[in-house]
C-alpha cells in the first residue's frame, strides 16, 4: 500500500489557480481533466510523485493529533491537493519536493489549511493565517524540514 498526502485548503479557491501554484516549472503544472474541477500532472520523474487537484464539497476530515487526539474538519466547501509518492523516491525526493510544493502553495493563498498524510496524520494546520506543525519531533524533523514550513 502507498503512502498518500493531502493538503486541504478550505473555500472555492480557483482550481486552476491552485493547480498553477503546485508546479515549480510551467511544464509541472497539472492539466484538467474532462472534469473542469479536477487537475492531475504525473511528475514521478521530476518530482517523485502524481499529483491531482480537485475541488470539493461539503469534506470531512479526521486525523491523530500530536498527543493522539482526534482532530475533525468539515470545510463545507474545499480544494484537495493529493501527492502520491513513489515508494523508491519517498524520503530522498518525493517528499522534501511535496512540502517545497505545500509551502508554496500555502504561500500565495490564504485559506485555511491542513496537510494529512494516508488520512490519518495531521501534520499541519493553517487556522486564521496562524500555521501549526503536527508531529514535529517524529516527522517534521525526521525529514529534517521544519525549515521549509513558518509556524
Amino acid at each position: 500500500m502507498g503512502v498518500e498526502f493531502r493538503l486541504i485548503l478550505a473555500g472555492d479557491p480557483p482550481v486552476d489557480e491552485i493547480a498553477a501554484l503546485t508546479a515549480t516549472h510551467p511544464d509541472e503544472t497539472p492539466r484538467p481533466t474532462t472534469n473542469p474541477r479536477l487537475f492531475t500532472a504525473r511528475l514521478y520523474d521530476q518530482r517523485g510523485y502524481a499529483i491531482t487537484v480537485r475541488a470539493g464539497t461539503h469534506g470531512y476530515y479526521e486525523a491523530e493529533t500530536d498527543n493522539g487526539a482526534r482532530w475533525e474538519w468539515e470545510p463545507d466547501t474545499y480544494v484537495n491537493i493529493t501527492f502520491s509518492p513513489h515508494a523508491d523516491d519517498l524520503a530522498d525526493k518525493a517528499i522534501p519536493n511535496m512540502i517545497t510544493t505545500v509551502s508554496r502553495v500555502l504561500a500565495g493563498r490564504e485559506e485555511d489549511a491542513a496537510l494529512i498524510q494516508d488520512g490519518n496524520h495531521l501534520l499541519l494546520t493553517r487556522t486564521n493565517s496562524v500555521t501549526h506543525l503536527h508531529h514535529r519531533d517524529d516527522w517534521w524533523d525526521h525529514y529534517r524540514l521544519t525549515h521549509l514550513i513558518t509556524d
